[in-house]
């Protein structure tokens, strides 16, 4: 990571500096995702889902999502290589990393039919990156603190807007990953239903988002309260009185599928050494 600019440089120079990074370049690919996404979302209020800036706005998304998380895994690897530090388990090892999950997904979108739902959590997680790089290293570049004085460390100045952040992020971080985990089950939920009505390449899809879903749950404590909260709803709709057995069957037999392909698809028994790496802020 380059150094910061100095307080002394005149403001341009700094902003220059800070965007010759490429976590700047992160930041900007974050920004135009929450853009986009806005955007598209005025042309879905406006049933205009395929009109050309819809088009363009939805595509662009996905695009700037999956260069963000390009960057994130590129930066990674670069610091293995320099380390010798390589990925345990392989390829299967590198698919257990988030940011590779992340990064496949937004390629998998950017080139399939549009699933509006997609965007949000992308759009989420992008919001708290902004914030929180602005607050690291947009603030202090514009309103860098006093320079030290006879040689002394410099003091912690506190910016109210830094503060203000901080605290949003604080605050609303883990309540916002768990709507983003809810949402990520309810996307799974439409693509099921797509690929009952037999919608084009939803059965493709559905492979890949289960699998994609599946590393989610592994990795997330956020993903797997969603997906206890769930299922905790449909135990208490089929025990209720008056539920056909049949409907109870059913649900059991759901059950039990979903355990065992939990179990069968358990990566940690493919991969040796440290957990899976989690996607990083």
């Amino acid at each position: 990571m380059a150094p910061p600019p100095s307080s002394a440089a005149p403001l341009q120079d700094r902003l220059l500096q800070l965007a010759k990074t490429l976590q700047f370049a992160w930041f900007i690919g974050h920004m135009t995702l929450i853009v986009t996404t806005v955007r598209y979302t005025f042309s879905w209020l406006r049933m205009n889902y395929y009109g050309g800036m819809a088009k363009f706005s939805y595509r662009t998304s996905f695009l700037a999502a999956a260069v963000t998380y390009g960057i994130v895994v590129y930066k990674t690897q670069r610091a293995r290589a320099k380390t010798g530090n390589k990925m345990p388990g392989g390829v299967i090892g590198l698919l257990s990393d988030e940011n590779v999950q992340y990064l496949l997904m937004a390629l998998v979108w950017l080139f399939s039919p549009q699933y509006p739902l997609a965007l949000l959590p992308y759009c989420v997680y992008s919001v708290f990156h902004v914030a929180t790089y602005t607050r690291a290293n947009v603030i202090p570049v514009v309103q860098p603190p006093p320079p030290a004085v006879d040689g002394a460390s410099p003091k912690r100045v506190s910016n109210p807007l830094a503060d203000r952040i901080g605290a949003f992020v604080k605050e609303y971080y883990d309540a916002s990953m768990s709507i983003v985990s809810g949402l990520e089950l309810l996307l799974w939920i439409r693509i099921l239903l797509s690929a009952i009505l037999f919608q084009r390449r939803s059965w493709i899809l559905m492979v890949v988002y289960t699998a994609f879903l599946r590393a989610r749950f592994s990795q997330s404590s956020h993903v797997q309260n969603s997906v206890s909260q769930l299922g905790a709803r449909v135990d208490s709709l089929v025990g209720a009185q008056g539920t056909p057995p049949a409907a109870r069957q059913v649900w059991d037999t759901v059950k039990n599928v979903m355990r065992q392909f939990h179990d069968a698809s358990d990566l940690s028994k493919y991969i040796g050494g440290p957990a899976p790496a989690k996607k990083t802020t």
